[in-house]
């Protein structure tokens, strides 16, 4: 039955492709344009450094090939990866090119190549080499006592062919000059040296113009850009560590020098030369992009931060706080009588700062509980975790150090809780701890009354200003008592506690849901009204999509709307003509998950942290909370009735993996779903 589901890879790579598209949409500002060109660029690298990387690794322990649920062994999914990653850079180039830079230009706004220099602005930029760029170059010339460099992870670098020999009377005939990372990537030219706007050069073409200041008395014949992407997933050993914290600090140290995987290098570079790098840096054929412009343009980003004008970016928008009514300005007394819904990045992520200030304040508060993963140390939230410190609060924070690519921060943040006696757990071996959840016990009457927040994203206010997400703050018995139960058994041993309103990962949630589905199956055989819609990141779970295909034989109308990886073929005869999946591209990345099944006229609704994934149901701790409240569940269901309707950022799955956009029925009206919700929601109060 392989043909039923898609490779995770390869729908992977065509949630990228989306991605890429909205770099063509000309309905954009201009500058945002680039940016999610510059986002393309930042996701294919994570998608080489990781996804890639894992396919390598196990095809280098020389293990026996194996199928995935699709039928593809891993070296088939390298080989179609590359196929289309090959596709997909020649379009992204196309459209720097031929859409973006000439559009720039028109708006005076210039990012110079080399060869339009003038004599004025190479006298200033050959100052500005002289001065800034030179004394921070380390060119390694290549001969015996100096052989080809380990090329640090991503790193921009050049390969420099040179004639004549050096001082010491060498002459390898190569270089390599690896561009600094300390410096900017790009700089601005003084208003009197631009021409027709404002214009602004790489450091790159700098060096690579000046490159013969660097090999004095010799002659640089020929150079050319290359980078080189290595495997830079952190594999631990958990049975064999007994310092968690020491062994991710060790590794992080060997993340730049993993296994190479890609190798990206100027079109313009002669076949020696990249024959060369392929053979020192151990590259198949496979896995070399020629690149027609510069190399990773994700440097490109530097100009968000030196252009203004606002008519080139999304009109900016106020986030709306959370109004409490005018007999109290506490979060405690609303949340004894009603539970508070957050929706970022509409509602502003202080909310939960200032739950939290309070609770540190609060002489009735005698602990706080709360799990990290993606926080960063110099956070409002972790400023408020250490006053209750200071104020003698009971504090816990559980910090996954294993985050992906935050690594180093959760690192930085766990010995900066130490220092205020924060008690610091790193969650439980083997098991990612991707929940996130706050607990504050407060002394009510002489009894403890827990108060919650349960969200579906990270503790982060500035992903919570791009990243659609749901928080609820709750003071529900039920809820409080088994986040306390959560929050036990992570700090301390034990089985697993029996839960009365959440479903918990690794224990209960994926037979929750494997539950709910089946219900709503048996609900559509009996002819009672049966319906899901299922909101996530990501769809790959072979057993939770065989009991969506079964719901869908049954009569069950499913709904899914997957933001990226989505093994699920919908549309299929006989299989899942029931299914429609749809992905939403928008200014915001969509990022809440959200499950609603009809059940039969007594609907339920859950917000959670985990995507329907094998690694989020099995390997990764993860909540998944009941929405109580009717007020707040028709919110939530009218949102994704909302993006359901959405016919301006959508792009529908076909039944062969490919997506297309949305299309307008003649007559109807445009539905941006991230637009109305800014407009409905920026502005609105709880009371």
């Amino acid at each position: 039955m392989s043909n039923a589901y898609f490779n995770r890879e390869l729908s992977l790579l065509e949630f990228n492709k989306r991605v890429l598209h909205q770099a063509y949409n000309r309905s954009l500002p201009l500058l945002e344009r680039l940016r999610f060109l510059c986002i393309f660029s930042t996701n294919l690298d994570e998608f080489f450094e990781v996804r890639v990387g894992g396919l390598v690794e196990i095809l280098e322990r020389n293990a026996p090939p194996t199928q995935g649920p699709d039928g593809l062994t891993q070296t088939q999914t390298l080989n179609e990866i590359s196929l289309r990653a090959h596709e997909l850079v020649a379009e992204q180039y196309r459209i720097l090119n031929s859409e973006l830079l000439p559009s720039m230009r028109e708006q005076g706004i210039q990012v110079l190549r080399r060869e339009d220099w003038n004599q004025e602005q190479i006298q200033y930029l050959k100052h500005i080499f002289l001065s800034d760029v030179l004394p921070v170059l380390s060119p390694i010339g290549l001969d015996p006592a100096h052989p080809f460099p380990r090329i640090l992870n991503k790193s921009l670098n050049f390969i420099v062919r040179l004639d004549g020999k050096d001082a010491f009377g060498r002459n390898s005939g190569r270089a390599i000059v690896q561009v600094p990372r300390s410096l900017p990537h790009i700089i601005e030219l003084p208003e009197a040296l631009s021409i027709n706007g404002r214009n602004f050069v790489f450091i790159s073409s700098i060096i690579h113009f000046f490159m013969a200041e660097i090999f004095v008395g010799m002659t640089v014949m020929e150079s050319y850009q290359f980078r080189l992407t290595r495997n830079s997933d952190i594999f631990l050993d958990e049975e064999e560590t007994d310092d968690l914290l020491r062994a991710v600090q060790g590794e992080l140290a060997y993340r730049q020098y993993g296994d190479e995987v890609r190798l990206e290098i100027t079109d313009t570079c002669p076949s020696e030369l990249e024959q060369f790098l392929l053979q020192r840096c151990e590259i198949k054929e496979r896995d070399l992009y020629r690149i027609n412009g510069p190399v990773n343009l994700n440097r490109y980003g530097d100009l968000f931060d030196l252009v203004k004008d606002a008519a080139h970016y999304f009109k900016p928008f106020v986030q709306a706080m959370p109004k409490l009514p005018k007999r109290t300005n506490s979060y405690f007394e609303v949340l004894q009588k009603q539970d508070i819904l957050l929706h970022h990045p509409f509602d502003s992520f202080q909310g939960v700062v200032d739950f939290l200030r309070e609770a540190a304040a609060d002489p009735s508060v005698l602990a706080i509980k709360q799990t990290l993963y993606r926080t960063g140390s110099n956070s409002p939230i972790v400023d408020a975790l250490v006053a209750a410190a200071k104020a003698g609060k009971e504090v816990t924070a559980i910090v996954e150090l294993r985050a992906r690519f935050d690594e180093e921060q959760n690192v930085a943040l766990a010995e900066r809780l130490q220092r205020f006696g924060i008690h610091v757990i790193y969650g439980v071996v083997g098991f990612k701890t991707h929940a996130k959840m706050i607990l504050v016990a407060r002394r009510e009457t002489g009894k403890l009354r827990y108060y919650v927040h349960l969200g579906t994203g990270n503790y982060h206010p500035r992903t919570s200003k791009i990243y659609t997400d749901y928080g609820l703050l709750t003071s529900d018995k039920d809820i409080g008592e088994d986040v306390y139960r959560i929050f036990l058994q992570l700090s301390s041993m034990g089985k697993a506690s029996k839960m009365e309103a959440l479903l918990y990962a690794p224990f209960t949630l994926h037979k929750g849901m494997v539950k709910r589905i089946r219900t709503e199956r048996e609900h559509a055989e009996q002819g009672k009204p049966a319906r899901i819609i299922a909101k996530m990141n990501a769809l790959y779970d072979e057993e939770l999509v065989n009991e969506l295909y079964a719901a869908s034989q049954a009569g069950v109308q499913i709904d899914l709307i997957v933001r990226g990886v989505c093994q699920l073929r919908p549309g299929v005869a006989g299989l899942s003509e029931n299914i429609r999946v749809r992905s939403i591209i928008g200014r915001f990345l969509e990022h809440h998950r959200v499950f609603y099944f009809e059940n039969n006229g007594n609907p339920e609704l859950f917000c959670s942290s985990a995507d329907w994934m094998l690694r989020n149901m099995f390997h990764r701790v993860e909540t998944c909370f009941p929405i109580k409240h009717k007020k707040i569940r028709d919110r939530i269901l009218e949102d994704m009735q909302l993006y359901l309707a959405d016919n301006t950022h959508a792009w529908l799955l076909q039944e062969d993996g490919s997506y297309v956009p949305c299309q307008v029925q003649e007559g109807a009206e445009l539905v941006d779903a991230q637009a109305i919700l800014l407009e409905r929601w920026s502005a609105h109060a709880v009371v």
